[in-house]
């Protein structure tokens, strides 16, 4: 096979995991790697839920 031994198909499927997640561009998600998608989701919803919240004085 294309693999030499068992960690070496570790490492490879780990690179592939890192590009899916991190590198590949979706087109669904407006053409951002997931990873940045949901970064920008959560970074979104934690903005709006903190200017929702009002202060004690």
């Amino acid at each position: 096979g294309p693999w030499r031994n068992a960690e070496h198909l570790e490492f490879e499927t780990l690179a592939y995991i890192e590009w899916f997640n991190h590198r590949r561009l979706h087109g669904e998600l407006g053409h951002v790697p997931p990873a940045e998608h949901e970064a920008n989701y959560y970074n979104r919803h934690h903005q709006q839920a903190t200017a929702q919240t009002p202060t004690l004085t």
